[in-house]
Protein backbone atom coordinates (compact mmCIF):
# COMPACT_ATOMS: atom_id res chain seq x y z
CA UNK A 1 0.00 0.00 0.00
CA UNK A 2 1.37 3.39 -0.99
CA UNK A 3 2.11 5.85 1.80
CA UNK A 4 -0.73 8.33 2.22
CA UNK A 5 -0.29 12.03 2.93
CA UNK A 6 -0.94 12.76 6.61
CA UNK A 7 -2.59 16.14 7.26
CA UNK A 8 -2.42 18.22 10.43
CA UNK A 9 -5.47 17.87 12.71
CA UNK A 10 -6.79 19.67 15.80
CA UNK A 11 -9.42 17.25 17.21
CA UNK A 12 -9.58 13.47 17.78
CA UNK A 13 -12.57 11.11 17.70
CA UNK A 14 -12.31 7.61 19.18
CA UNK A 15 -14.25 4.43 18.62
CA UNK A 16 -14.30 2.27 21.76
CA UNK A 17 -14.76 -1.48 21.28
CA UNK A 18 -11.65 -3.28 20.05
CA UNK A 19 -9.72 0.00 20.05
CA UNK A 20 -9.75 1.29 23.64
CA UNK A 21 -11.40 -1.65 25.38
CA UNK A 22 -10.79 -5.37 24.82
CA UNK A 23 -14.45 -6.16 24.19
CA UNK A 24 -14.62 -7.45 20.61
CA UNK A 25 -13.51 -10.95 21.60
CA UNK A 26 -16.39 -11.06 24.11
CA UNK A 27 -18.94 -9.96 21.50
CA UNK A 28 -17.63 -12.57 19.10
CA UNK A 29 -17.85 -15.35 21.70
CA UNK A 30 -21.37 -14.36 22.80
CA UNK A 31 -22.68 -14.33 19.23
CA UNK A 32 -20.91 -17.62 18.50
CA UNK A 33 -22.62 -19.20 21.52
CA UNK A 34 -26.05 -17.93 20.44
CA UNK A 35 -25.51 -19.30 16.92
CA UNK A 36 -24.22 -22.62 18.31
CA UNK A 37 -27.38 -22.99 20.42
CA UNK A 38 -29.21 -23.35 17.09
CA UNK A 39 -26.52 -25.60 15.62
CA UNK A 40 -25.17 -22.79 13.43
CA UNK A 41 -21.59 -21.56 12.97
CA UNK A 42 -20.56 -17.89 13.21
CA UNK A 43 -18.03 -17.42 10.36
CA UNK A 44 -15.29 -14.85 10.86
CA UNK A 45 -16.25 -12.99 7.65
CA UNK A 46 -19.71 -12.39 9.15
CA UNK A 47 -18.03 -11.16 12.33
CA UNK A 48 -16.11 -8.55 10.36
CA UNK A 49 -19.33 -7.36 8.66
CA UNK A 50 -20.94 -6.91 12.07
CA UNK A 51 -18.03 -4.99 13.63
CA UNK A 52 -18.72 -1.30 14.18
CA UNK A 53 -22.44 -1.43 13.40
CA UNK A 54 -25.25 -0.57 15.83
CA UNK A 55 -26.56 -3.24 18.18
CA UNK A 56 -29.78 -3.53 16.11
CA UNK A 57 -27.92 -3.86 12.81
CA UNK A 58 -25.42 -6.34 14.27
CA UNK A 59 -28.31 -8.57 15.35
CA UNK A 60 -29.97 -8.36 11.93
CA UNK A 61 -26.76 -9.33 10.12
CA UNK A 62 -26.03 -12.24 12.49
CA UNK A 63 -29.59 -13.60 12.24
CA UNK A 64 -29.67 -13.39 8.44
CA UNK A 65 -26.16 -14.65 7.68
CA UNK A 66 -26.23 -17.44 10.28
CA UNK A 67 -29.87 -18.31 9.45
CA UNK A 68 -30.96 -18.18 13.08
CA UNK A 69 -34.63 -18.99 13.83
CA UNK A 70 -35.00 -16.10 16.27
CA UNK A 71 -36.39 -12.56 16.17
CA UNK A 72 -34.15 -9.53 16.42
CA UNK A 73 -35.78 -8.63 19.74
CA UNK A 74 -35.12 -12.10 21.20
CA UNK A 75 -31.55 -12.12 19.88
CA UNK A 76 -30.80 -8.73 21.47
CA UNK A 77 -32.35 -9.84 24.76
CA UNK A 78 -30.11 -12.91 24.93
CA UNK A 79 -27.11 -10.96 23.67
CA UNK A 80 -27.57 -8.19 26.24
CA UNK A 81 -27.97 -10.63 29.13
CA UNK A 82 -24.86 -12.61 28.15
CA UNK A 83 -22.81 -9.45 27.62
CA UNK A 84 -23.84 -8.02 31.00
CA UNK A 85 -22.43 -11.15 32.64
CA UNK A 86 -19.05 -10.63 30.96
CA UNK A 87 -18.48 -6.90 30.44
CA UNK A 88 -18.17 -5.40 33.92
CA UNK A 89 -14.38 -5.71 34.16
CA UNK A 90 -13.01 -5.19 30.67
CA UNK A 91 -9.29 -4.32 30.33
CA UNK A 92 -7.94 -1.40 28.33
CA UNK A 93 -6.02 -2.20 25.16
CA UNK A 94 -2.34 -1.41 24.68
CA UNK A 95 -1.52 2.27 24.31
CA UNK A 96 -5.07 3.51 24.98
CA UNK A 97 -4.58 5.12 28.39
CA UNK A 98 -1.23 6.68 27.50
CA UNK A 99 -2.66 8.33 24.37
CA UNK A 100 -5.83 9.61 26.04
CA UNK A 101 -3.93 11.09 28.99
CA UNK A 102 -1.37 12.64 26.62
CA UNK A 103 -4.06 14.35 24.53
CA UNK A 104 -5.85 15.59 27.66
CA UNK A 105 -2.61 16.93 29.21
CA UNK A 106 -1.87 18.80 25.99
CA UNK A 107 -5.43 20.19 25.72
CA UNK A 108 -6.20 18.42 22.45
CA UNK A 109 -10.03 18.08 22.31
CA UNK A 110 -11.24 14.49 21.89
CA UNK A 111 -14.53 12.64 22.09
CA UNK A 112 -16.01 9.15 21.91
CA UNK A 113 -18.09 7.93 18.94
CA UNK A 114 -19.22 4.38 19.63
CA UNK A 115 -21.99 2.32 18.06
CA UNK A 116 -22.87 0.96 21.51
CA UNK A 117 -25.86 2.24 23.43
CA UNK A 118 -25.41 4.51 26.46
CA UNK A 119 -26.22 1.75 28.97
CA UNK A 120 -23.63 -0.59 27.47
CA UNK A 121 -21.02 2.19 27.52
CA UNK A 122 -21.70 2.71 31.24
CA UNK A 123 -21.29 -1.01 31.89
CA UNK A 124 -18.09 -1.43 29.86
CA UNK A 125 -16.36 1.64 31.30
CA UNK A 126 -17.35 0.98 34.93
CA UNK A 127 -13.76 0.13 35.91
CA UNK A 128 -12.32 3.11 34.01
CA UNK A 129 -14.69 5.95 34.92
CA UNK A 130 -11.98 8.52 35.63
CA UNK A 131 -10.25 7.90 32.30
CA UNK A 132 -13.47 8.01 30.29
CA UNK A 133 -14.39 11.18 32.15
CA UNK A 134 -11.58 12.92 30.24
CA UNK A 135 -13.59 12.84 26.99
CA UNK A 136 -15.17 16.13 25.94
CA UNK A 137 -18.38 14.23 25.14
CA UNK A 138 -19.65 10.80 24.15
CA UNK A 139 -21.88 9.85 21.22
CA UNK A 140 -23.55 6.44 21.67
CA UNK A 141 -24.86 5.46 18.25
CA UNK A 142 -27.40 2.80 19.23
CA UNK A 143 -29.32 5.17 21.55
CA UNK A 144 -28.54 8.68 20.22
CA UNK A 145 -31.53 10.02 18.29
CA UNK A 146 -29.34 12.40 16.25
CA UNK A 147 -27.43 9.46 14.76
CA UNK A 148 -29.93 8.52 12.04
CA UNK A 149 -27.75 5.85 10.40
CA UNK A 150 -25.04 3.68 11.95
CA UNK A 151 -21.58 2.97 10.58
CA UNK A 152 -20.60 2.63 7.70
CA UNK A 153 -22.70 5.81 7.26
CA UNK A 154 -20.84 8.97 8.39
CA UNK A 155 -23.59 10.24 10.74
CA UNK A 156 -21.97 9.36 14.07
CA UNK A 157 -18.71 11.14 13.26
CA UNK A 158 -20.47 14.24 11.92
CA UNK A 159 -22.62 14.41 15.08
CA UNK A 160 -19.52 13.89 17.25
CA UNK A 161 -17.63 16.74 15.56
CA UNK A 162 -20.63 19.08 15.81
CA UNK A 163 -20.80 18.66 19.61
CA UNK A 164 -17.38 20.12 20.38
CA UNK A 165 -17.63 23.58 21.98
CA UNK A 166 -16.23 25.11 18.79
CA UNK A 167 -17.05 22.54 16.09
CA UNK A 168 -14.03 21.79 13.87
CA UNK A 169 -14.12 21.17 10.15
CA UNK A 170 -14.30 17.47 9.29
CA UNK A 171 -10.84 17.69 7.74
CA UNK A 172 -9.45 18.84 11.11
CA UNK A 173 -10.63 15.65 12.85
CA UNK A 174 -8.65 12.44 13.22
CA UNK A 175 -10.69 9.29 13.84
CA UNK A 176 -9.31 6.18 15.56
CA UNK A 177 -11.04 2.94 14.55
CA UNK A 178 -10.60 -0.83 14.47
CA UNK A 179 -13.39 -1.88 12.08
CA UNK A 180 -13.70 -1.60 8.29
CA UNK A 181 -17.23 -0.18 8.75
CA UNK A 182 -15.86 2.52 11.03
CA UNK A 183 -13.09 3.44 8.60
CA UNK A 184 -15.63 3.73 5.77
CA UNK A 185 -17.79 5.98 7.98
CA UNK A 186 -14.85 8.24 8.82
CA UNK A 187 -13.85 8.51 5.17
CA UNK A 188 -17.42 9.37 4.22
CA UNK A 189 -17.40 12.09 6.87
CA UNK A 190 -14.30 13.63 5.25
CA UNK A 191 -12.00 12.72 8.13
CA UNK A 192 -8.60 11.02 8.26
CA UNK A 193 -8.61 7.72 10.12
CA UNK A 194 -6.01 5.69 11.98
CA UNK A 195 -6.94 2.01 12.00
CA UNK A 196 -5.85 -0.61 14.54
CA UNK A 197 -7.36 -3.70 12.90
CA UNK A 198 -8.01 -7.23 14.06
CA UNK A 199 -4.89 -9.10 12.85
CA UNK A 200 -7.16 -11.57 11.02
CA UNK A 201 -8.36 -8.84 8.66
CA UNK A 202 -6.91 -8.96 5.15
CA UNK A 203 -4.92 -6.00 3.85
CA UNK A 204 -7.72 -5.38 1.37
CA UNK A 205 -10.08 -4.69 4.31
CA UNK A 206 -7.70 -2.11 5.83
CA UNK A 207 -6.40 -0.31 2.72
CA UNK A 208 -8.98 2.51 2.95
CA UNK A 209 -7.51 3.78 6.24
CA UNK A 210 -5.17 6.78 6.29
CA UNK A 211 -2.76 4.86 8.53
CA UNK A 212 -2.76 1.27 9.83
CA UNK A 213 -1.07 0.43 13.16
CA UNK A 214 -0.53 -2.70 15.23
CA UNK A 215 -1.73 -0.95 18.39
CA UNK A 216 -2.33 2.56 19.73
CA UNK A 217 1.12 2.30 21.33
CA UNK A 218 2.56 2.69 17.80
CA UNK A 219 0.81 6.03 17.17
CA UNK A 220 3.07 9.04 16.65
CA UNK A 221 0.98 12.19 17.28
CA UNK A 222 3.49 14.52 15.63
CA UNK A 223 2.80 12.87 12.27
CA UNK A 224 -0.61 14.58 12.35
CA UNK A 225 0.62 17.87 13.80
CA UNK A 226 -0.26 16.94 17.40
CA UNK A 227 2.11 17.28 20.38
CA UNK A 228 4.66 14.45 20.49
CA UNK A 229 5.01 12.09 23.43
CA UNK A 230 7.74 13.11 25.84
CA UNK A 231 7.92 9.89 27.86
Amino acid sequence: MANKVLRKVTHCVFDMDGLLLDTERIYEEVTRQIAASFGRPYPVDVRFRVMGTTEQRSAEIAITECQLPITTKDFLQRYSQMCHERLNNVPLLEGAERLLRHLHANKVPFCLATSSGADMVELKTSQHRELFGLFNHKVCGSTDKEVANGKPAPDIFLVAAARFGVPPKASDCLVFEDSPNGVTAANSAGMQVVMVPDPRLSQEKTSHATQVLGSLADFKPEQFGLPAFTD
